[in-house]
């Protein structure tokens, strides 16, 4: 069973990394360079739109009603320092 954690900020960086910070104060890393070959991310790919991330109702989207399941952040993030 997983915990349900909202994403209270986002940092975008290089290489398709998200840096995030989550409600229970965890700062965590997600590789979303797996994600950009899938929909609806590959829209992202090559694209200045993925910089343009930010958090609504407790996770990370971007234009054109795009999103990723906080869930799937949190478990597949690592932990950061």
């Amino acid at each position: 069973m997983s915990l349900l954690l909202d994403v209270v900020s986002v940092q975008v960086q290089p290489d398709y990394w998200l840096m995030l910070e989550f409600e229970n104060g965890e700062h965590r890393r997600f590789n979303m360079a797996p994600y950009m070959r899938q929909k609806p991310w590959d829209r992202l790919k090559a694209s200045p739109l993925f910089h343009r991330a930010k958090v609504e109702y407790g996770t990370v989207v971007w234009p054109g009603e795009i999103d990723i399941d906080p869930e799937t952040l949190y478990e597949l993030s690592e932990l950061t320092i």
